[in-house]
């Protein structure tokens, strides 16, 4: 496990990518302290993505519906009186 900071990590991206596609653990830290992790993503088989895909969508439609569409939504965020 490597630690960089803000600023190394900044000043190299692309080679800190690569490093946890290779399997390391990448730490970000600020003020010496770690505050995020780079990691590759597990792979998936196209049967896994439609399977995580179906899971995702049973989900929303497994939620009781808003009642307003997306436009009186944002719309009714600028309306509101801000404290």
């Amino acid at each position: 496990m490597a630690a960089y900071s803000v600023a190394e990590a900044k000043n190299s991206l692309p080679r800190l990518l690569d490093k946890a596609i290779e399997g390391e653990k990448v730490i970000i830290t600020r003020h010496g302290k770690p505050v995020a992790e780079i990691r590759s993503l597990p792979s998936l088989t196209p049967e896994q993505r439609k399977a995580r895909l179906l899971e995702i969508a049973n989900r929303r439609l497994s939620q009781p519906p808003l009642g307003m569409t997306t436009v009186e939504l944002i719309n009714g965020m600028y309306d509101e009186p801000v404290e």
